[in-house]
């Protein structure tokens, strides 16, 4: 798919007969689009060939809504790895369903897809507002969550025998092809139900999405490994500092934690390859010059060193080799054959990062978020994400965001940045 093709058009479970009970806000118009392409030229071009320019739809309240809020179930379910967040989103769509549309009964499923499904037993939850009210303030997600796909009709099932009208499905891209799947489902087989996506990937890579909730929380917490690190680094003799840090195809928070800090020398990620007798010789030059050096590297970097069997997790993602003990290891080896002394300090706080609660910049974004996606899908939307692009929330289809992996631009400006940022030439291939 290129850009060319791109189709922003959300489906809709039919004509909007309620008037919203909302009163005192700013609705949204149905015929408000945001401009995807941002550069003048790119749109000028399309307009002077008579092309249709891709544009999203606006999110936010609607003055007409679907749904009739009186008797209405919604259900929340939250899948793959933790990230900071996660209760924020449940909480605002709790708050946003009970205070804006006055509806009373929300389902929280339990421990992801499998809640969906009747015999793994996992009963869901009732959800109010007394029960959400200070879960922002904890990390992880009081739902629980798992990784792998489920059957489509028996979810839809479960969610009929609820009488549920409105899924919100909080998760990253297997999340969102699962969900995408309920909503062809239940579309099949004639049920309105709409199926509502909130993006959840500490990694930032969602295609069509300006950023995801929780990447900003990831930075500000990698910073503080990276800080220590470099202390370390710096208080020995050819010290070396080695983090690594979550980016399983895409390297955006090793990137942006090298941007807030620095401090680092090298940056490793999976968009840019490097081949190791190039790093070492470059570490080495490093070290001769200033006597410590800082490596900051993304856990799908290098994966070409370790030989991986190209096995799959539950969730479909390809199962990496640990670079950073791969790396700790070549480099000590490494100087050792040569005979120069290092003091290498190798630091991973992966989990430690994507369980910790969202900062407030991330909790405010999330209670936006949460918000949009009740107002989509009071409005009878489905099969869509809610996104953020150009400083706005907008709305986006599943297909769109699950049809390819947002990944670092080697010859854009942000790794333009990381590379004046670190002082690493440009290509480190053998």
């Amino acid at each position: 798919m290129t850009d060319n093709d791109l189709d922003f058009t959300i489906p809709r479970l039919g004509e909007c007969s309620h008037a919203s009970p909302m009163r005192g806000v700013r609705f949204a118009d149905d015929g408000e689009r945001l401009i995807f392409d941002t550069h003048l030229e790119s749109v000028m071009n399309r307009v002077r060939a008579g092309e249709p320019v891709p544009a999203m739809e606006v999110a936010g309240p609607r003055e007409r809504i679907f749904f009739n809020p009186d008797g209405l179930a919604c259900g929340i379910v939250t899948c793959g790895g933790l990230c900071p967040g996660m209760n924020d989103v449940i909480r605002a769509i709790v708050l946003s369903l009970f205070h804006h549309y006055g509806v009373r009964t929300v389902y929280g499923f339990r421990y992801g897809y499998e809640g969906l499904v009747r015999p793994f037993r996992h009963d869901p939850l009732k959800l109010t507002p007394e029960s959400v009210e200070r879960i922002h303030e904890f990390g992880g997600t009081i739902l629980g969550t798992s990784r792998g796909p489920q059957d489509a009709g028996e979810m839809v099932a479960t969610l009929k025998d609820l009488g549920i009208s409105i899924l919100f499905a909080i998760g990253g891209d297997g999340t969102l092809k699962g969900a995408r799947m309920i909503a062809d489902t239940a579309l099949r087989q004639g049920v309105r139900i709409s199926v509502i996506g909130v993006p959840k990937t500490i990694d930032n890579d969602i295609s069509f999405l300006q950023k995801t909730f929780g990447f900003e929380t990831a930075v500000a917490e990698a910073q503080r490994a990276t800080m220590a690190a470099n202390i370390e680094a710096e208080a020995a003799v050819n010290g070396v500092g080695l983090v690594k840090l979550m980016g399983r195809d895409s390297g955006f928070i090793a990137a942006f934690t090298v941007l807030v800090s620095s401090k680092a020398n090298f940056c490793l990620v999976p968009e840019v390859p490097f081949g190791m007798g190039r790093f070492l010789q470059l570490l080495e030059d490093r070290l001769t010059r200033r006597g410590h050096a800082l490596i900051v590297v993304a856990e799908g970097a290098g994966q070409e060193h370790l030989g991986g069997a190209g096995e799959h997790d539950a969730s479909g993602n390809v199962k990496h080799g640990d670079i950073g003990l791969f790396l700790r290891d070549a480099i000590t080896g490494h100087f050792k054959r040569t005979g120069k002394a290092i003091t290498l300090k190798y630091i991973d706080p992966s989990y430690t990062i994507r369980s910790v609660p969202a900062n407030p910049h991330d909790s405010a974004f999330c209670l936006l978020l949460g918000q949009c996606a009740v107002h989509a899908g009071m409005s009878g939307r489905t099969d869509m994400v809610v996104g953020f692009w150009n400083h706005r929330f907008t709305h986006v289809p599943i297909a769109l965001a699950v049809s390819r992996r947002k990944k670092i631009d080697p010859g854009g400006e942000l790794w333009s940045s990381v590379l004046a940022s670190t002082g690493q030439p440009a290509t480190m291939t053998e």
